[in-house]
């Protein structure tokens, strides 16, 4: 067994908020792969592409259901795909990818209840500081946002039309399809003060502005939070509500631990022979495995990095090659000494007309022992030079927090789009036209191959929530599969 791994990676996102303008350490100790994979005669029952959450619940419950001849595959060298931790030091940590749980979103709640992983509610109590130009103002938002309420409603009606796991199949698809919700919102006459509202929510939750966003794609996600447009975007009893006790990577990081070097780090998948019939041949980086079936626990452009031999089918590889990559992200962390916003009755949150703060939020532990600033931003208004956007930030800061704000103890920034390149895309902006072209292809199993991943969950899909259910959902396919060749 090699030597305890400390994760320390720099630091995403995911799900923000506006629609205006200790669990033990999680420097844990993890399985590695010190040479090949194993070029053996030996078949496995199911290989696992992906050591996401998505792949390692699906290694977990395939465990839990008798299973052992599996394998894990990840290609970088730490579990946790999307999900990654800043190690703060003393048991603390800060999350630069997806981090946030809210009602409704069961299966992670359950894994993480069953993990021992405890959780709490993000900070929203409050004002809200809105920054334009020179100029600030300071608002109560109560947790949530003042998105014009006939709108919503008109929205949480539509939604409920459209499947948010297959939304292509909704009896309005071809309509909803074939504009973005930037058309939609066109029609609306909405204020120009209320226009960078939903612009910063498309952004933030969608990955894209408004007008590249489709319509058909906004509404399946608000159909995930039970056609509640408030729970889709809100902090407060909302999809942002609740966080992870020692950062979300420690969920995957728990699962990895205890499926110990049935988890092989540092093992990209190169190529994928004999998929249609099988037993399938997994050339990696460290050798070529064999197995019955294989779960991808891949986001789909990801795909498109591996050679299949036969192709793919061809609505699959078109899917594939046009699924919308371009969302990376990069998200931030000002660590202070105390949390001293919440003593001028500020609650941490910073949204900027125009700049790179798309939203900063207080994202400090549990105990306030220390105080944490986090912030998506935008790339092209921040300097790539980490401490030069580090003080940039800070300064930006200080104008709504004041001028403590300009003395950090530690920052962190994660871009993913340079730093990691097995995360293109950390959420699916769906451009108009998408689904209804390629959606079909998305769940099917080719051959032996059987798709996973946040992206393909019936609910939830691009959430870590919907990463657990279709790793659930895959590890079924799977046994089921077995069960029928042994029968």
């Amino acid at each position: 067994m090699d030597k305890a791994k400390k994760q320390k990676d720099d630091g995403l996102t995911r799900r923000g908020f506006l629609g205006m303008a200790t669990a033990a350490t999680a420097a844990a100790a993890l399985p590695r792969v010190a040479g090949a994979v194993g070029e053996g005669r030996d078949v496995l029952d199911v290989a696992i592409i992906g050591g996401g959450l998505a792949g390692l619940t699906a290694a977990r419950d395939l465990k839990r259901a008798g299973c052992e001849s599996f394998v894990v595959l990840e290609a970088r060298d730490r579990v946790g795909g999307r999900t990654l931790n800043h190690d703060l030091g003393k048991g603390y940590f800060t999350e630069a990818g997806g981090q946030w749980i809210g009602p409704g979103q069961t299966a992670v709640a359950d894994l993480a209840r069953e993990l021992g992983v405890g959780t709490f509610p993000t900070y929203w109590e409050g004002k809200t500081t809105f920054l334009a130009g020179g100029a600030h103002a300071t608002v109560a938002m109560g947790g949530g946002f003042n998105t014009d309420k006939r709108l919503t409603s008109e929205l949480e009606a539509m939604a409920k039309l459209v499947p948010s796991g297959a939304p292509w199949t909704s009896p309005r698809a071809a309509e909803f399809d074939a504009m973005s919700l930037g058309d939609w919102l066109a029609k609306k006459n909405i204020a120009p003060e209320d226009q960078i509202g939903w612009t910063t929510g498309s952004v933030l939750s969608g990955g894209n502005v408004p007008a590249r966003l489709s319509l058909l794609h906004w509404l399946s996600m608000i159909n995930s939070a039970d056609c509640n447009y408030e729970r889709l975007e809100a902090v407060k009893d909302g999809a942002q509500g609740t966080r992870i006790a020692g950062g979300s990577q420690i969920l995957s990081i728990k699962m990895a631990q205890a499926l110990g070097d049935k988890v092989k780090l540092g093992t990209p998948v190169l190529r994928i022979e004999h998929w249609n019939d099988g037993p399938v041949t997994i050339r990696t980086a460290k050798g070529a495995i064999r197995a019955r079936h294989v779960i991808v626990a891949l986001s789909p452009p990801l795909c498109n990095q591996i050679a299949f031999d036969p192709p793919l089918p061809e609505k699959r590889r078109e899917m594939q090659r046009h699924w919308p990559a371009m969302a990376p992200a990069r998200k931030t962390a000002h660590v202070y000494k105390k949390a001293f916003w919440r003593e001028k009755g500020l609650n941490g949150w910073m949204i900027q007309a125009k700049g790179p703060v798309l939203w900063a939020y207080d994202n400090s532990p549990e105990d306030a022992s220390f105080g944490v600033i986090n912030a998506f931003v935008a790339n092209g208004q921040l300097p790539s030079d980490r401490e030069a956007a580090g003080a940039e930030l800070a300064r930006i800061y200080a104008e709504a927090l004041g001028d403590e704000a300009l003395h950090p103890v530690a920052y962190y920034d994660h871009d993913w789009g340079k730093v990691d390149r097995w995360t293109l895309t950390c959420v699916s902006p769906m451009p108009p036209g998408f689904y209804t072209t390629y959606g079909e292809a998305l769940h099917p199993p080719a051959g032996r191959l059987i798709w996973s991943g946040t992206e393909t969950a019936e609910i939830w899909a691009g959430y870590m929530d919907g990463a657990v259910r279709s790793g659930h959902k895959a590890a079924l396919q799977a046994l089921q599969a077995l069960n029928e060749r042994k029968a």
